[in-house]
């Protein structure tokens, strides 16, 4: 172990606020509740941009499932999201900080599950918008709400805080909480033994991801992203006249074929956002790109979590052959954590401050199931209005077809500018050869 990384001194922290090495406990309850546990690299990250936003907001991860009105039972639903906290350990953490040092603590299972009330003029899509907007810190990391308009049909909304949550993790949410709807299950459904199983693999998933994270952050792997930084020219603000609010959107669904194979897809995508920013920017600077990338370490248990690390990218000038071969490049050094990469670009005199220019999320559809609630089957939509933590952000869905969407700040570039930009983006996918 190497002594001098961020995260071994992460981890050194923590065992001495905690007094162990394998998640000290205070007074711990049935189920592990009271049990101090570090949190990984992805998590630390939230962590830290929740306490520097001036809201305290957290990174949420809302899902949308169209119903029938009337075919959820808010009820049994609320059961059944019990059943998954107390199920999952994620879902019954909480963050805090002891002297400094980000933790989590497990708590007794608690998920909320509520109806919202559109107001008068208002739709259901704006009404759960409102409800994430005003979504408050404190409480279980697992929400569901459930809105109608009195058009025969009704919008769940299952949220995440990104804390507990990783794209993986989705399925497994999305799986559970249907199985348990169907089989009537709530929290007492859990025997205490399988409560205690899941919180040890939890528990080690943890700490062998904190593990990959420090061995991934050696001298070798931090000079690495300091040479693919080097050439980071950071855009300034998008000037033009006027301010709007909001968040400005875009989305179109192409032919699979267009992005190639599953193989394929991600770099002729990464090639696209990356020439979407240089519209987005100017020619002159070249933009950091960030995309959430990984999973379970390989001993780890398939368990529910947030187990990724942000990788930058610059969006510099290169051909998709050369972007896609420097992409497997910083693959193979994708273990080193956001922070790590910041604190040595930086202290190599990079000009960068850490902020994201734009941000690429890529989702394969293949690894989720429908959500099913007793006989009805919900129709996934996608509500894009909503706050962005950086000027703007891609989101593509890979599935019988590919979901392309784009969200910008309208606070920080205009529509026009925005829209050529995403039209850039969608030619270049388009040309992206199929496999």
């Amino acid at each position: 172990m190497q002594s001098s990384s961020i995260t071994s001194s992460y981890l050194a922290g923590y065992r001495r606020v905690t007094g162990g090495t394998r998640g000290a406990a205070e007074a711990e309850g049935p189920g592990g509740s009271g049990a101090l546990l570090p949190v990984t690299g992805a998590q630390r990250r939230f962590l830290l941009a929740r306490r520097l936003d001036p809201a305290g907001r957290p990174a949420l991860v809302p899902l949308f499932f169209t119903f029938p009105a009337g075919a959820v039972d808010p009820d049994r639903l609320r059961a059944a999201a019990l059943h998954l906290a107390a199920l999952h350990p994620a879902l019954r953490t909480r963050p805090l900080v002891r002297r400094g040092v980000p933790l989590q603590r497990v708590t007794e299972p608690e998920a909320h599950v509520g109806r919202v009330r559109p107001r008068p003029g208002e739709r259901a899509e704006g009404a759960l918008l409102r409800a994430l907007a005003r979504w408050p810190a404190e409480g279980p990391p697992l929400r569901l709400f459930l809105a109608g308009d009195g058009d025969g049909e009704e919008i769940l909304a299952v949220v995440l805080d990104h804390v507990a949550c990783d794209e993986q993790s989705l399925g497994r949410v999305l799986a559970d909480l249907g199985d348990a709807y169907r089989d009537r299950l709530g929290p007492h459904d859990v025997p205490a033994d399988r409560a205690e199983a899941g919180l040890a693999s939890y528990r080690d998933a943890v700490l062998l991801q904190l593990d990959a994270e420090d061995g991934g952050s050696g001298p070798r792997a931090l000079a690495h992203w300091t040479r693919r930084l080097a050439g980071l020219r950071p855009p300034g603000p998008v000037p033009h006249e006027g301010t709007s609010a909001g968040t400005g959107t875009a989305r179109r669904r192409l032919p699979l074929g267009v992005a190639g194979g599953r193989a394929a897809a991600f770099p002729a995508v990464l090639h696209a956002c990356a020439r979407a920013a240089r519209t987005l920017h100017g020619p002159d600077r070249v933009a950091a790109l960030g995309y959430p990338w990984g999973g379970r370490p390989a001993a780890a248990a398939p368990v529910l979590g947030c187990f990724l690390n942000t990788v930058v990218h610059p969006a510099d000038d290169v051909g998709p052959g050369e972007r896609a071969v420097a992409w497997w490049d910083d693959l193979d050094h994708a273990d080193a954590p956001f922070d790590s990469v910041v604190h040595a670009a930086r202290g190599a005199g990079v000009p960068w401050s850490g902020r994201l220019d734009g941000l690429l999320t890529f989702e394969d559809l293949g690894r989720r199931p429908p959500l099913r609630l007793g006989d009805a089957t919900g129709r996934e939509t996608h509500l894009d209005d909503r706050p962005l933590p950086a000027p703007f952000a891609v989101s593509v869905s890979y599935g019988t077809d590919v979901l392309v969407r784009m969200a910008w700040d309208r606070a920080a570039v205009p529509d026009g500018l925005a829209r050529d930009a995403f039209e850039t983006l969608l030619d270049t996918l388009s040309a992206a050869p199929a496999s």
